[in-house]
């Protein structure tokens, strides 16, 4: 959970937005996202894209109220400004399209 905090802390200082995907290694639909994830996070390289296995981090999982996976939670500033429940691919690509519009034109403070 420390490592969290230090990735959210860190991320805000260097102005980084963040994608957080909450997952679990056993489940179907998260497995059939992750290649996507991947691809997003390769095309948005000055974004921080990061994995949380609820499993093995079941407190952070519990303060963040992750009730499905996938889950994906978009961070700026250190804030979550948005939140996707499931593997929704086209949702997924919009939403982190968005986010790297606003880092673009430097309007999310």
């Amino acid at each position: 959970m420390d490592s969290w905090e230090t990735k959210l802390t860190e991320a805000c200082r260097d102005e980084k937005i963040v994608v957080a995907n909450f997952s679990t290694k056993w489940c179907k639909a998260c497995k059939t996202i992750a290649p996507t994830y991947s691809e997003i996070a390769d095309k948005y390289s000055s974004i921080l894209f990061l994995t949380v296995d609820v499993d093995e981090l079941k407190e952070l999982s519990t303060k963040w109220d992750i009730k499905a996976t996938p889950t994906f939670f978009f961070f700026k500033g250190g804030r979550s400004v948005d939140k996707l429940e499931g593997a929704n691919k086209e949702d997924l690509q919009k939403k982190t399209a968005a986010l790297m519009y606003d880092l673009d034109t430097k309007s999310y403070y």
